[in-house]
């Protein structure tokens, strides 16, 4: 498609898209009494409108049932999360069994490492991305501590080349390989968070096991954001967060992923009663009988009011499907990536940068943008103009126009303020 930098293609582009309705089903902040322009879906995303109604069906349960709602409330609590199962199931392309909601994000990768990070004196390491999201660094370093290992001995970065932005899979491959029978675990994530790369996870997988390492994936960027086939891919474990792309509120619990060549795999565990037989849970008995899928990995009973506004998103993604989502995202990615050029060609000393990957197959819904002579004054430029998007050092703008709710309008509006943004800061 040849595009063009006009309110009038931009108002075409919505008219022809089938998901602009789901746009009415989300509360956008205000900005001068206006719907802000909200990029930052890969941090937060936007409160479906419906969310109110899930958690008001827990409060109205709690207030007329108390103890009772967890067998007679509407969604019994006691087997609340299994309504998870199959939706997020083809989220992650997954068996429903392989699939849970539990904790939060980082919390359920320490205890998935306690399943697949099992160092011995000769396979003591693990292979992660340069720069990959702090808290999994920090993750890594007090893993390997744990165990009684040195970080700088035990986690290998795959670094970019001098003067990339990006990580080649070749480099993955080698480095995989290299490290060879060292090598207890790859965990990478399954985007990076800063510059929108998406990894080749099939191919990474492949790798790790034929040197004879798990393999695992951060997906807090990826979960309802690209094309998964955690289970075709045989991907040993997963988790990701719920809060970002899936809309489920501020630091929502997380989702898990082992595969079934596991289940029944004497594996050690964290346990706890939820992960118990679910039949034989209230009898209290001593000895830990896990449930044979994801959900044998539970510990805890389910935080019900945090679950209901996940739920409520998870319910929308199963009535869309992904094959939409992303088709739409292709687009609508690709426009944003247009005007940033006409803008960067049209006035004179401005320099844009997309760090993100030009292929389709290497990017998803977002596009880091590096600012050579610009700097934080059009960032704090834009948020004062309802321009809702991130910062990231050392100059950075990392833009996600999310397909549920982000339109071909807000691309161009969006354009059109940076553009005089640019002009008043110059």
């Amino acid at each position: 498609m040849t595009f063009q930098n006009t309110l009038e293609f931009a108002q075409e582009l919505d008219a022809q898209d089938e998901l602009h309705v789901y746009r009415e089903e989300f509360i956008f902040p205000q900005h001068n009494k206006k719907d802000v322009i909200y990029f930052t879906g890969n941090s937060l995303g936007l409160q479906p409108k419906r969310t109110r109604k899930y958690v008001d069906e827990v409060m109205d349960d709690w207030a007329k049932m108390a103890v009772e709602g967890h067998f007679y409330a509407e969604k019994p609590w006691w087997d609340y999360q299994e309504r998870f199962s199959k939706p997020l199931s083809k989220i992650v392309g997954a068996k429903p069994s392989e699939v849970t909601v539990m904790n939060t994000l980082t919390v359920n990768l320490h205890l998935l490492m306690v399943s697949f990070y099992r160092p011995t004196q000769k396979r003591y390491k693990i292979i992660c991305e340069e720069k990959a999201f702090p808290s999994d660094q920090y993750m890594f370093q007090s893993q390997v501590k744990f165990h009684g290992y040195d970080p700088k001995e035990a986690i290998v970065e795959v670094k970019r080349r001098e003067g990339e932005h990006n990580i080649r899979l070749e480099d993955i491959i080698a480095k995989i390989n290299e490290v060879g029978e060292e090598l207890a675990l790859v965990l990478f994530g399954g985007v990076n968070y800063y510059t929108g790369q998406v990894f080749n996870m099939k191919a990474i997988t492949e790798a790790g096991h034929n040197v004879g390492a798990y393999v695992g994936f951060d997906l807090a960027h990826a979960a309802g954001n690209i094309e998964l086939k955690l289970n075709e891919w045989n991907v040993d474990f997963a988790a990701w967060c719920s809060y970002k792309y899936m809309n489920s509120g501020p630091g929502n619990a997380s989702g898990c992923f082992v595969h079934e060549k596991h289940h029944h795999a004497d594996l050690p565990r964290f346990a706890g009663w939820w992960g118990h037989n679910k039949e034989r849970r209230f009898k209290m008995e001593p000895d830990f009988d896990p449930v044979h899928g994801a959900e044998g990995w539970q510990i805890s009973n389910l935080p019900i009011l945090s679950l209901a506004p996940y739920l409520a998103s998870v319910e929308m993604f199963d009535q869309i499907g992904m094959d939409k989502l992303i088709k739409k995202r292709n687009k609508i990615t690709a426009y944003l990536e247009y005007i940033l050029h006409e803008i960067d060609a049209e006035i004179p000393g401005t320099e844009f940068e997309i760090i993100t990957p030009s292929n389709q197959e290497e990017r998803a819904s977002q596009l880091s943008v590096f600012l050579h002579g610009q700097g934080r004054s059009l960032f704090d430029y834009l948020m004062s103009n309802g321009v809702i998007t991130d910062w990231r050092e050392p100059n950075v703008i990392r833009l996600a126009p999310v397909p549920l709710y982000c339109s071909f309008v807000d691309m161009y509006n969006f354009g059109q303020i940076l553009k005089e943004g640019i002009l008043k800061i110059k």
